[in-house]
């Protein structure tokens, strides 16, 4: 899973190598401090932001997601870098990986609630109901925490075939049969999670887009900036997954079969140990993009991050006459697509 970077799959054959011991710890050192900081400061920032719309709720679950993550790297660090000791290696796979994964799977699902909640405001506005409720809102938060971490802790439980000789084994090395099952479904059932959100967000966003477009053809002095922010807001989102996500899930399915089947040789086990662990870190540097989408999306954070840092918001005024000429659903979907 996370971490099985410093060892074998067997004993001829080590993925051990400078790039694993040193440079992938090392881009995970800058990731850490720095998505550390900004998630820091995102959390403070959204203690001063009410959770009067549903989307803010969903905001806040991800930024909890992403703090929680980065906690995560400390752990890797170590264990990649054999500066901890061999039981580290234990502890990442059975814990600091398992949370790594729930929360980043926690995250991606949030923000297909969010472009779900975007879609049924603007698209779909007549059928505004109970799904943009805070309430409901909380509810699906708890569901999907609950529901994520029910299909990750028995990775934790089940990592239970541990012996002082193979502590520095690689992660599935250390899992019961029953273990390894659990560990090739519940990767499955998280690479689907990824696919079926992309793919909804793919729609979603598209028909925003139309929906916006469409509409500020009469609204034809301001059509320019309303399309330029909605672009940028759409993209941002889009951009994350594309550059994050996807690569890591073009290749972790072929990398789970290789961990768990006995058909694949020690090249194409390297092969995709590699690019496993390369586009993780892709995903990994996800807390540190995440804060930049709140500002650019969600208004209300930007605007209480000027306040906190007294700085003036040159916008600010631009934002009241636009709120005056344009209707609720247009004014938010150009603020927070």
């Amino acid at each position: 899973m996370f971490n099985s970077s410093t060892n074998s799959s067997g004993n001829n054959c080590s993925h051990s190598t400078v790039i694993t011991k040193t440079v992938i710890p090392l881009i995970y050192c800058f990731i850490f401090i720095a998505g550390l900081l900004l998630n820091g400061v995102a959390a403070w920032i959204f203690l001063y932001v009410s959770s009067k719309k549903s989307f803010i709720v969903y905001l806040k679950n991800i930024v909890v997601a992403d703090l929680l993550m980065s906690l995560t790297f400390p752990f890797k660090i170590l264990a990649d870098s054999e500066i901890g000791p061999p039981q580290l290696n234990t502890f990442v796979c059975k814990y600091s990986a398992v949370v790594f994964y729930t929360n980043m799977y926690i995250g991606i699902t949030f923000f297909g609630l969010i472009g779900f909640d975007r879609y049924y405001k603007i698209v779909k506005p007549l059928f505004t109901s109970f799904v943009h409720m805070v309430n409901y809102s909380k509810v699906v938060s708890i569901t999907i925490w609950l529901l994520l971490i029910l299909i990750s802790f028995p990775n934790m439980i089940l990592t239970n075939d541990i012996t002082e000789e193979n502590y520095s084994k690689n992660c599935i090395g250390l899992k019961s049969e029953l273990g390894r099952q659990w560990h090739k479904a519940s990767s499955y059932i998280s690479t689907g999670i990824f696919w079926v959100v992309f793919l909804l967000l793919i729609v979603f966003y598209t028909s925003i887009s139309k929906k916006i477009y469409s509409s500020y053809k009469k609204f034809r002095r301001n059509s320019d900036v309303a399309k330029r922010k909605t672009s940028r807001n759409i993209f941002s989102i889009m951009f994350v997954f594309v550059v994050c996500f996807v690569p890591y899930h073009l290749c972790r399915t072929p990398y789970t079969l290789s961990q768990t089947s006995s058909q694949f040789n020690c090249h194409s086990k390297k092969t995709l140990f590699y690019a496993k662990e390369f586009t993780l870190v892709l995903s990994a540097a996800n807390v540190c993009l995440d804060p930049i989408i709140y500002f650019y999306l969600c208004l209300p954070f930007k605007e209480k991050l000027y306040q906190k840092l007294h700085l003036k918001l040159k916008t600010s005024s631009e934002v009241e006459t636009s709120k005056s000429r344009r209707s609720n659903t247009l004014r938010e979907s150009i603020n927070i697509a």
